[in-house]
């Protein structure tokens, strides 16, 4: 968003206006709601946060809390962002091409 390069998405972090209004961190890429995307470079994040351009791409104030993780750069953000852990109900987490099983055509062996 702010270096405006083109990257795989793996190598982004998403930013988060949810349909209710509420700014969050997306690690998973999956959460609805309009995005914003900034690569994992500390050039991206500084200026990110100096020329407010995520509360312009989200078209919303930007939370203390969300902007103090934007000015502590990919190093701070990555300590805070985690993958999603198993489900206690059993339930199937959401499958990413990393962790997709193996199999012929429809998953069938």
């Amino acid at each position: 968003m702010a270096c405006r390069t083109a990257r795989p998405k793996r190598e982004l972090v998403r930013v988060v206006r949810t349909p209710d209004g509420a700014v969050a961190l997306d690690a998973t890429g999956r959460v609805p709601g309009r995005g914003a995307y900034l690569c994992r470079d500390a050039a991206c994040f500084d200026v990110a946060g100096r020329k407010k351009a995520l509360a312009h791409a989200l078209g919303t104030a930007i939370p203390a809390d969300i902007e103090a993780l934007i000015a502590s750069g990919p190093d701070g953000l990555a300590a805070t962002i985690t993958a999603q852990p198993p489900r206690a109900d059993g339930s199937r987490p959401d499958l990413t091409p990393d962790t997709m099983p193996t199999g012929g055509a429809h998953g069938q062996e």
